[in-house]
C-alpha cells in the first residue's frame, strides 16, 4: 500500500512538472493559447458575427451605405478587406465639394476593442444609434457635407488567430505586422527590434491588406485619415501649418472627450519608440493627406505584459461602454472640426477622383481602371523608386571607396615589395 502512494504521488509530481512546462511554453510567447475564454463574449462580436452585423446595417440603411469586399494575394497569401462608405447625398458634383474621410479599424489583430467602435459609429451613421448631447439636425447637416469610408477589420485573418487564442497577435495571418508593411523608412529597425511584433514583411507593400488600404488611400483621396500625427519613424513633427492643424485638431478632442488623458503629438516622439513603415507616414509624406492620425484607443498600463487582452482591450461593461461612448463623440468632432479647420486655411487636396460610372474599387484592384489610375501609380512607383536608387547609390559609393581602398593598398604593398617608391 505504501509502495502504491508513492507511485501515485511520483505520477502526481510528474504531472505537475508536465503542466508547468505547458504553462511556461504557452502561457508567454504564444500569447495564453489555452485562454480563449479571457475574451468577454457578452461584450464581443467574434469577427464573423460583427461583419454579418455590419453588412445587414447597410442592407437596411441603402441610402446612406454602401459597401464593397476587396481582396488581394501575394505568394499564395490572400485578405478581404470589406469597406463601407457613408454618403447620404450621392450627387457627383455636391461630391466634388464634400470632405472626404477615411478610417481604418482592426489593423492589429489584439485590439479588437476597436472593431467595436467601427460598428458603434456605423450605426450612430446610419441613424440607429442617437448620441447624447448632439441635436440630430445639426449632426445631419455636418454628415451631408461628408463621404466617410469605413474599415470595420482591416486586419481579418490576424484577428481569427487571435480568436483562436493566440491573444497576443498584433500581426497578420502570415506574421508580418501591417503597420509596417508600407513604404517610408520601410525596414529600419530599432535596437530593442521584435520580429514577434514588428515584423515589416519581405518588401513594402508586401501584404494584400496594405496594398488594398494604399490602392484605397490613392483612389479616395481623403482629407482626413484616422491620438498621434506624424511622424512614427523620428521624433519630429511635420513642417507647415497643416501640422499645426493636426496638433490642434488632436488637442481639441484630448480635451474635449477625454480630459487631458491622451498624449498628443508625434507618434515617434511621444510612445517612446520609434516604429518605421508605419501607414500614419505614408498618408502624410505620399498620399498628401492633410490630416493623417493614428488613434490608440485604448490601453491599461496596469495590465502584465503577458495579458494581452486586458492590456488592449476592456474587460468589463462600464469601461467598454465608456470607450464606445467616448471615441464615437470623438470622431464625430473631428468630422465637424477638420473641415472646419481646413476650410479656414483653403486646405485642399485636388478633385474627387473618378474611374467611370460602373468602375469599382475592386475593378482597381484588378487593374481595369483606366489612365488616371496608372498615372499615379506612377508617380507613387517613381517616388519609390527614386528613394531605391538613391539608397543603392549610397551603397554603390561607399562599396567604390573600399574598392579603391583595397586596390591602393595593394599597389602600395607590390611597390614596397620590388624595392619601394621613386622619385
Amino acid at each position: 500500500m505504501g509502495a502504491g502512494f508513492c507511485d501515485r504521488f511520483l505520477s502526481f509530481v510528474f504531472l505537475c512538472a508536465v503542466l508547468h512546462r505547458l504553462v511556461s511554453v504557452y502561457g508567454c510567447n504564444s500569447s495564453s493559447r489555452l485562454s480563449l475564454a479571457r475574451i468577454p463574449s457578452h461584450l464581443y462580436h467574434t469577427s464573423n458575427s460583427l461583419l454579418k452585423e455590419v453588412k445587414a446595417l447597410v442592407g437596411r440603411h441603402e441610402d446612406k451605405l454602401t459597401m464593397e469586399t476587396l481582396g488581394a494575394a501575394n505568394k499564395g497569401y490572400s485578405a478581404e478587406v470589406l469597406v463601407v462608405t457613408y454618403n447620404h447625398v450621392n450627387d457627383q458634383q455636391k461630391n466634388d465639394l464634400k470632405f472626404r474621410i477615411l478610417l481604418s479599424f482592426g489593423q492589429h489583430g489584439r485590439e479588437i476593442i476597436t472593431t467595436e467602435v467601427a460598428l458603434h459609429l456605423l450605426l450612430i451613421l446610419s441613424g440607429e444609434l442617437r448620441v447624447v448631447g448632439i441635436d440630430p439636425t445639426s449632426l445631419r447637416t455636418i454628415l451631408d457635407n461628408l463621404v466617410v469610408k469605413v474599415v470595420p477589420m482591416e486586419n481579418a485573418n490576424g484577428r481569427i488567430l487571435v480568436e483562436r487564442g493566440d491573444l497576443c497577435e498584433r500581426r497578420n495571418g502570415r506574421g508580418v505586422d501591417l503597420n509596417r508593411n508600407w513604404s517610408i523608412d520601410w525596414g529600419k529597425k530599432e535596437k530593442d527590434y521584435d520580429p514577434y511584433e514588428e515584423n515589416p514583411g519581405t518588401a513594402p507593400f508586401s501584404e494584400p491588406e496594405a496594398q488594398i488600404m494604399r490602392l484605397l488611400s490613392k483612389s479616395f483621396n481623403p482629407h482626413i485619415w484616422a491620438l498621434f500625427m506624424p511622424y512614427d519613424h523620428k521624433n519630429t513633427t511635420p513642417d507647415g501649418f497643416t501640422s499645426q492643424l493636426m496638433k490642434l485638431m488632436l488637442e481639441e478632442l484630448n480635451h474635449q472627450h477625454f480630459q487631458g488623458r491622451c498624449l498628443v503629438g508625434s507618434g515617434g516622439g511621444s510612445v517612446g519608440y520609434l516604429a518605421h513603415g508605419t501607414t500614419t507616414d505614408y498618408m502624410n509624406d505620399v498620399a498628401n493627406v492633410p490630416m493623417s492620425f493614428t488613434f490608440e484607443i485604448y490601453g491599461d498600463t496596469t495590465a502584465s505584459s503577458k495579458d494581452c487582452f486586458k492590456m488592449f482591450n476592456p474587460v468589463d461593461a462600464g469601461t467598454f461602454k465608456r470607450v464606445l461612448s467616448e471615441w464615437s463623440s470623438a470622431f464625430l468632432t473631428l468630422f465637424k472640426a477638420g473641415p472646419e479647420h481646413l476650410k479656414s486655411k483653403n486646405v485642399t487636396t485636388g478633385r474627387w477622383i473618378s474611374f467611370g460610372d460602373d468602375a469599382s474599387l475592386e475593378d482597381m484592384l484588378a487593374g481595369n481602371h483606366g489612365r488616371e489610375k496608372r498615372n499615379k501609380e506612377k508617380i507613387d512607383g517613381l517616388d519609390f523608386g527614386m528613394r531605391e536608387m538613391r539608397t543603392y547609390f549610397r551603397l554603390f559609393m561607399v562599396s567604390s571607396v573600399l574598392l579603391l581602398f583595397m586596390f591602393c593598398s595593394r599597389i602600395s604593398k607590390s611597390k614596397c615589395r620590388q624595392g619601394g617608391y621613386h622619385s
